[in-house]
């Protein structure tokens, strides 16, 4: 492909990127507050100012499926991007890095589907599996911005 200018397409990545990140500490901080209400009464009037547990389940959920869906989104502009600018993939770690995270937010959001009381399998898996998240989050970002470097002027 002979496209004119990556630039739009990198911009969008580095929304997306940011996104991912923050929605990932937005998970973080919920999966700790459903934990805790949980295994605890620590926050009952907290819990009861926020609308309950519900509301926190909800929207741990809802920013879930918005990381998973941005985390795709890179997936695509990091395959048409590469492909589009050099012609084929794997010009560095990047790739594998990408890999490693579009997977491990996959079985993370498989992992949380199937969390109930007959799966006592599940929440360790999700928990252990968003734990791991974290540094392949930091390695891809590493590796994305010596990327980046090659693209800018």
């Amino acid at each position: 492909m002979n496209l004119p200018s990556f630039i739009w397409l990198w911009k969008i990545a580095a929304w997306s990127m940011g996104l991912s990140l923050l929605a990932y500490l937005m998970l973080a901080f919920t999966g700790v507050w459903m934990f805790r209400a949980r295994t605890s009464q620590e926050f009952p009037f907290i819990t009861s100012f926020v609308g309950g547990n519900r509301e926190v389940r909800s929207l741990h959920y809802t920013m879930g499926m918005s990381m998973v869906s941005l985390v795709l989104l890179l997936l695509a502009i990091g395959i048409v991007g590469t492909f589009g600018h050099f012609g084929s993939l794997g010009h560095s770690s990047h790739l594998i890095a990408g890999l490693i995270v579009v997977a491990l937010v996959l079985l993370s959001a498989f992992s949380a589907t199937q969390i109930s009381a007959r799966r006592p399998w599940a929440r360790p898996l999700h928990i252990g599996v968003n734990i791991i998240l974290s540094i392949g989050f930091a390695w891809v970002s590493f590796t994305g911005w010596i990327v980046v470097q090659k693209y800018l002027p």
